[in-house]
C-alpha cells in the first residue's frame, strides 16, 4: 500500500470540504519560524513520517511563539526514524478542543467491502480500547448510513449543536476514501473546538497499490508499502520493475543494526528468503536491504538488482538466498549475477544459494566466471541449508577483514571503438571486439549466442535483424558470460542502469 504523509492527507480532506487545521509543511527551521509567524497563534509541530507514536518518540512540539517554533523544528529535522531523516514538520494553529472522534475508513478483505470504524471518544491509544470501537456498514459507492451514525452520536458526550456537522465530515471522509481508492483513510481525531468547528487534527491514508496509476495527481513515487519516503536506489528499483515485467523485483532499504556488519541481501521467494534472512541476523550481521528476484526473472533483471544492491556504502558481503526449491531456471540468476559481480570488480565475499532447476549449471556458471575476482563468491545448492550458507559467508567475510570495498563499474576498452561491433537493443547496446576475434573465439560466442550470432568471415556479426535482437537482453549476457568463462572477453552488452551510471 503506498503511503501519503499527513501534510498530503489534509490537503486532500480540505478539497473535499472538511476543515482541517492552518498550517503548512516547512522543510527548515526558517520555513517554520515563518509559517508560525503567519499564523500568528501557539502551533503544534509535528514530524512527517510514516510511522505510529510520533509524540511518544518526540516527534510532537508545541511553540507559542514563531521563535520556539523555529527552535523545535531544528530539533524536529534532526530526528531519524529508523535509520531515515525527517525531511518535513508540519506546523499547524494549536485547535482549542472540546472532544475528540476516532474516524476509519478501510478495506475489509474477509467481507470483501469497505467498513468504517467509529469511537466517539478518539485521540492516542485508540488501539488500546478496542471495545470502544464500532463497526459501521459502507456502501461500495462510499456512502454511510447517516442515521446510525447519528444515533451513536446522540448517545456521547458530543454537542447536539455540532452533531451534524460531524455526521457530515464522517460521510465526507467515506466518501473521499472511494474516490481516491484509499484501501485505509484514519483521522484521527476528527474534533470539535469550543468554538463550534469541525475539524481534521490529523489523519494517515494508504492508497491501494494497483490503484495508483489512476490517481497522478496524488504524486506517489512508489506503488508499495514503505516504512519510510522512497530512497535515491528504491525509486531507481521501482523504475526498472516498471519497465521490465518479466518476473518480479522488489527492493527495499533497512535501517541497519548499529554495531554489526552490513551486508547486502538478494533472495528469491518469500518464505525461503525469510528463512534466509534469519539465518544471516542469527550470524551477526545487519541486512541493508531487501531484495526479492522472483517468478522467472530475466537474466538482465537479475543483473540489475545486483547492481542497485552494491550501489549501497559500507557493505562487507553479499548474501543471495531464497527458495531451495524454485521451479524457475537458476542458471538465469546466475548469469545476471555473474554479469554483476564482473563488472564492479567484485571486492567483497558473495555466497549465493542458487536451489531449484538447474542448480549444478548455475553454480558452475557463477563461480567460474568469477573465478578472477578479488573477492570469492561461492555457490550452494537446495541441500545446502540458510545456516549453512550464512557460516560460509561469515567465514569468508572475517577472512577478507569485514572491511567495505569501493567499487567501480568496469567496462572494457573496446566499448566505444571504431573496431568494435555494436547494435542497440532495449535498454542499451551490445558490442563485439572483432579484431580480437579467430575462427575459435568466433565459434565459441556462435555457439553461446541462442542462434542471434552468425560466422561472417572468422568474425561474429548478427544473424537476424536488429529489431529482433532488441529484447534479447538475457540471451546476449549469456553469451557474453560463456565467452568470458572459455577465455574470450569479447563480447560486452552494456546495460546502464539509470539513475546509477548516468550520474
Amino acid at each position: 500500500m503506498a503511503r501519503l504523509h499527513e501534510y498530503q492527507g489534509k490537503a486532500l480532506l480540505a478539497q473535499a470540504g472538511l476543515n482541517v487545521p492552518r498550517g503548512s509543511v516547512a522543510a527548515s527551521p526558517d520555513e517554520a519560524h515563518r509559517v508560525a509567524a503567519d499564523l500568528a497563534c501557539p502551533v503544534v509541530i509535528k514530524i512527517q513520517a510514516w510511522t505510529t507514536g510520533r509524540k511518544a518518540m518526540g516527534g510532537v512540539a508545541f511553540a507559542s511563539t514563531p521563535g520556539e517554533a523555529g527552535e523545535a523544528a531544528q530539533r524536529l529535522l534532526a530526528m531519524k526514524v529508523g535509520a531515515f531523516p525527517v525531511e518535513q514538520v508540519i506546523v499547524e494553529e494549536q485547535l482549542p478542543i472540546e472532544h475528540e472522534v476516532f474516524v476509519s475508513m478501510s478495506i475489509d478483505d474477509a467481507a470483501r467491502r469497505p467498513v468504517l470504524l467509529l469511537a466517539v471518544t478518539g485521540g492516542s491509544g485508540i488501539e488500546d480500547r478496542v471495545a470502544d470501537v464500532n463497526r459501521i456498514a459502507v456502501g461500495v459507492d462510499g456512502s454511510i448510513e447517516r442515521a446510525g451514525v447519528a444515533a451513536m452520536l446522540a448517545a456521547s458526550r458530543i454537542g447536539a449543536k455540532v452533531q451534524p456537522a460531524v455526521v457530515d465530515a464522517i460521510a465526507r471522509i467515506a466518501a473521499l476514501a472511494r474516490k481516491i481508492e484509499a484501501r485505509s483513510l484514519e483521522v484521527n481525531p476528527l474534533v470539535t473546538t469550543r468554538d463550534g468547528r469541525v475539524v481534521a487534527a490529523d489523519c494517515r491514508m494508504t492508497i491501494d497499490d494497483y490503484a495508483v496509476f489512476r490517481h497522478a495527481e496524488l504524486g506517489i513515487d512508489i506503488a508499495r508499502e514503505l516504512d519510510h519516503p522512497p530512497t535515491r536506489l528504491e525509486r531507481i528499483a521501482y523504475a526498472i520493475e516498471q519497465d521490465d515485467h518479466r518476473g518480479t523485483f522488489y527492493f527495499a532499504q533497512l535501517p541497519p543494526d548499529p554495531g554489526k556488519p552490513l551486508i547486502g541481501f538478494h533472495g528469491a521467494g518469500g518464505g525461503g528468503s525469510m528463512m534466509s534472512m534469519d539465518a544471516i541476523t542469527t550470524a551477526g550481521f545487519s541486512i541493508a536491504n531487501f531484495t526479492d528476484t522472483s517468478g522467472n526473472p530475466s537474466v538482465a533483471k537479475v543483473y540489475r538488482a545486483a547492481r542497485i544492491i552494491l550501489a549501497q556504502s559500507g557493505l562487507v558481503g553479499y548474501f543471495g538466498s531464497g527458495s531451495g526449491v524454485a521451479s524457475q531456471e537458476q542458471f538465469h540468476s546466475a548469469y545476471g549475477l555473474a554479469k554483476a559481480f564482473v563488472e564492479m570488480n567484485l571486492a567483497i565475499p558473495a555466497v549465493i544459494r542458487l536451489g531449484g532447476n538447474s542448480e549444478d549449471r548455475a553454480v558452475e556458471i557463477l563461480e567460474d566466471a568469477c573465478r578472477d575476482l578479488p573477492a570469492p563468491v561461492r555457490g550452494f545448492k537446495k541441500d545446502d541449508t540458510p545456516a549453512k550458507c550464512a557460516e560460509e559467508f561469515s567465514q569468508l567475510v572475517r577472512q577478507c577483514g569485514c572491511k567495505p570495498a569501493a567499487m567501480t563499474r568496469c567496462v572494457p576498452g573496446f566499448v566505444g571503438s571504431a573496431r568494435a561491433r555494436s547494435f542497440p537493443i532495449s535498454g542499451g547496446r551490445v558490442w563485439i571486439d572483432v579484431d580480437n576475434c579467430d575462427d575459435a573465439v568466433t565459434e565459441t560466442a556462435v555457439r553461446h549466442s541462442a542462434g542471434l550470432f552468425k560466422n561472417e568471415l572468422g568474425k561474429p556479426a548478427l544473424a537476424v535483424a536488429e529489431e529482433e535482437v532488441a529484447t534479447k537482453d538475457s540471451e546476449l549476457i549469456a553469451c557474453e558470460i560463456e565467452c568470458r568463462r572459455a577465455g574470450y572477453p569479447v563480447v560486452f552488452v552494456d546495460l546502464p542502469v539509470p539513475g546509477l551510471d548516468d550520474t
